[in-house]
């Protein structure tokens, strides 16, 4: 099975920066789409970034945070990263990795089936 450990969730102050990481355990494939999703007290989960493992496209981006925000992952493909740069205090959610195996090589943000347990960011 697929399992997903965020980490890096912490306090800053506004205009501040955090890199939120993403262990990948468990077999999981080039076709997999991996992804960042947050969720804010009273607010629906919202899509921020979506990566294709196994493509060289340009990832998803929400607009709420194009410019400020960056995907990636590394040379071993078995950490994700979220880049948050010039963060701000709608930023404040609980930030979720996620992963579903794409039949299709690309990415929709409602067909995520493994999540990890969440980092709390708080920006103030």
């Amino acid at each position: 099975d697929v399992q997903l450990v965020e980490s890096g969730g912490a306090s800053v102050q506004s205009g501040g920066s955090l890199k939120l990481s993403c262990k990948v355990s468990g077999y999981i494939s080039g076709s997999y789409c991996m992804g960042w999703f947050r969720q804010a007290p009273g607010k629906e989960r919202e899509g921020v970034a979506v990566i294709y493992r196994a493509g060289d496209g340009q990832p998803f981006v929400s607009e709420s945070v194009k410019g400020r925000f960056t995907i990636s992952q590394d040379i071993t493909k078995t950490k994700i990263y979220l880049q948050m740069n010039d963060l701000k205090p709608d930023d404040t959610a609980v930030y979720y990795c996620a992963a579903y195996r794409s039949r299709t090589g690309s990415c929709g943000l409602s067909q995520f089936n493994v999540w990890g347990q969440g980092t709390q960011v708080t920006v103030s």
